[in-house]
């Protein structure tokens, strides 16, 4: 079976703004958690998060069924393994940079 996509996060520096653009041109739901971080719904698609930091950029989240099989296929296919697997509490995920430097998280099923 094909992985999911899960997840999406939405950096950037000012978050006040991301949260007003996605909400008004996209409709999306965005509900603040605290200082720099906001869940987002963008309606029947997987639910994501706007996370403020210095530089803008866009990660996804993939669900795979073994974290520890696919972190090692990721380097046996030339991408790198940038956060090892670790457990955040709500879930566990690695992330990775495919052969072309793109970030990628990938979400234990």
């Amino acid at each position: 079976m094909p992985s999911p996509l899960l997840h999406f996060d939405i950096t950037g520096p000012d978050e006040a703004a991301l949260h007003a653009f996605y909400g008004s041109v996209l409709g999306w739901e965005v509900a603040p958690q605290g200082p720099g971080y906001a869940l987002v719904t963008p309606g029947d698609g997987p639910r994501g998060a706007i996370v403020e930091g210095p530089e803008p950029s866009l990660t996804i989240g993939i669900g795979v069924a073994d974290l520890d099989a696919a972190t090692a296929a990721v380097e046996a296919l030339g991408g790198t393994v940038v956060m090892p697997p670790m457990n955040n509490g709500w879930v566990t995920k690695a992330q990775v940079q495919d052969p072309a430097g793109n970030l990628v998280t990938l979400i234990q099923t």
